[in-house]
C-alpha cells in the first residue's frame, strides 16, 4: 500500500495501558481534561480509551481507502501531476488526486495528534501510580522486537518477555452478531493479549475465562495477529465487551483454542 503505519509506537501505548488495567483494574479509563486536538465525542467531552481506539481505527481505514484511490490512478503522494511543459497531465484525474492528497495530509496530522494525546495521558496515568514507563526502552523491546540501544547494540529480551509477546490462543469460530463478531474478531485470529493475559500467564486459557467473567459489560482490550497470507500476519488492537444477553451461548460468542 502507499500509506504505511509504524505499529511499534502504537503497540507500546496499548501495552502500557494493558499493564495499567492489570494493576489498577481501570476498566473505564477516561482521558483527562485539557486540550483535545479535536479528540472529542461530538462536544460531549473527552473520549475514553475505547473511543480513541475506534477513532484511530477509523482514521487508519480511511487512509488505506484514500491510498487505494491514488493507486487506482497509478500515482503516490510524490508523483508529478504536470508534464515537462508545465501542463496538467491528461492521463490521470489531476483534480481528484490533489483532493485525495490533501485529505491524506489532514488525516495524517489528525492521526499524529490522536496518538500523541493518547500517549500523553497514558504516561500521566502511570506517573500517578508511580509506574516506570521507560521499562520497555530499557529492555530494548518494542512490538516484540529488539531495538537499538545507545551503544548501537540490540538488547535481547528474556524468554519470559518473549513469551508475553507470542500469541497463545486462536479463534476457532465466531458466531454472527455476537460480541466477538461486533468486536471484529475472525476465525483464524491469533490472540497475543487478552486484557492483562498473555502467553506467560494464561494457564491453559483458564485466566481468559476468569477475565471474561470478571468483566461482563465492560470493554476488554485485546491484541490479535490476523493471517494475511502464508508468510504475513497483521497486528490489530480491538475491544470486546462480554455480555450474556446477546442471544447466544456464552458471553463472547466465539470458540477460543490454545496454540
Amino acid at each position: 500500500m502507499l500509506y504505511r503505519f509504524n505499529p511499534a509506537k502504537t503497540e507500546k501505548i496499548v501495552q502500557l495501558l494493558l499493564r495499567a488495567l492489570a494493576m489498577e483494574n481501570l476498566h473505564a479509563l477516561a482521558v483527562p481534561s485539557g486540550p483535545t486536538n479535536g479528540v472529542t465525542t461530538n462536544g460531549a467531552g473527552p473520549m475514553n480509551f475505547a473511543e480513541l481506539q475506534r477513532r484511530k481505527s477509523n482514521l487508519e481505514q480511511e487512509l488505506e481507502a484514500l491510498s487505494g484511490v491514488l493507486e487506482s490512478q497509478g500515482v503516490n503522494m510524490e508523483t508529478p501531476l504536470i508534464t515537462s511543459d508545465g501542463f496538467p497531465r491528461s492521463d490521470i484525474d489531476v483534480a481528484k488526486i490533489r483532493t485525495t492528497r490533501a485529505r491524506i495530509i489532514r488525516l495524517k496530522n489528525d492521526y499524529k495528534d490522536l496518538m500523541a494525546r493518547l500517549e500523553q495521558h497514558v504516561h500521566e496515568l502511570f506517573a500517578s501510580i508511580g509506574y516506570d514507563t521507560d521499562e520497555d526502552h530499557e529492555n530494548g523491546i518494542i512490538n516484540g522486537q529488539t531495538t537499538s540501544t545507545s551503544s548501537g547494540v540490540g538488547s535481547v529480551p528474556s524468554s519470559g518477555v518473549r513469551g508475553a509477546y507470542q500469541p497463545f490462543a486462536k479463534i476457532n469460530s465466531v458466531v454472527r452478531d455476537s460480541p466477538a463478531d461486533e468486536a471484529g474478531l475472525q476465525q483464524g485470529d491469533e490472540i497475543r493479549n487478552f486484557g492483562y493475559i498473555n502467553g506467560t500467564n494464561h494457564e491453559n486459557l483458564t485466566k481468559v475465562a476468569e477475565c471474561v467473567q470478571e468483566n461482563e459489560g465492560r470493554a476488554i482490550f485485546i491484541t490479535i495477529l490476523r493471517p494475511m497470507d502464508a508468510a504475513r500476519r497483521q497486528e490489530m488492537n480491538l475491544t470486546i465487551t462480554p455480555t450474556r444477553d446477546w442471544g447466544g451461548r456464552g458471553m463472547l460468542g466465539c470458540h477460543i483454542v490454545p496454540l
